[in-house]
């Protein structure tokens, strides 16, 4: 079934927002495609031992930081059937990486370090300044993208973006 008749069966008689949903690691690139192999039988959300995969927009897998961070242990994608996620070597999970926002304990002078420490590859290091609290600054280079931090941030000052921007 192509997207258009899917939207319409939905009831969204036009075409949706271009949003990319936050998919599972290791999705398929091309959004569309990943639309268009997913059959939404939900075995990779029933797979994820850290239960941050969810069911998302019109039953998709979605990930969520909400509770945990990925662990990239690469379950969701053995029981991936369609092929809608495929671990290739070399190729990132994600595309994305940790952003700390003006709502961090740290930029407001309270001395917080918690997404450091849950960060298992120490991509968050922490700047010393005098006279002042040390502040988080996320290593892009070094950064898997697990949500580790995103769910453990007291303030929810860390959300997830591209190297293009969202």
């Amino acid at each position: 079934m192509d997207n258009s008749r899917r939207f319409f069966l939905r009831g969204q008689f036009s075409k949706p927002p271009a949003h990319q949903a936050p998919r599972p690691p290791w999705a398929l690139e091309d959004d569309a495609l990943f639309v268009q192999q997913c059959t939404r039988c939900a075995a990779c959300i029933q797979a994820c031992p850290t239960s941050v995969l969810k069911t998302g927009d019109g039953g998709f897998p979605e990930v969520s930081f909400q509770s945990n961070g990925c662990d990239l242990c690469g379950q969701c994608v053995t029981v991936c059937e369609p092929h809608a996620l495929m671990r290739t070597p070399a190729a990132p999970a994600w595309r994305w990486h940790a952003d700390i926002g003006a709502g961090c304990l740290a930029q407001q002078q309270v001395e917080c370090r918690v997404c450091g420490e849950f960060c298992d590859v120490q991509a968050i290091r922490f700047k010393p300044r005098l006279g002042g609290v040390a502040i988080p600054e996320v290593q892009v280079a070094a950064c898997t993208g697990c949500g580790h931090c995103v769910s453990k941030c007291p303030t929810q000052a860390i959300q997830m973006k591209t190297p293009g921007g969202t």
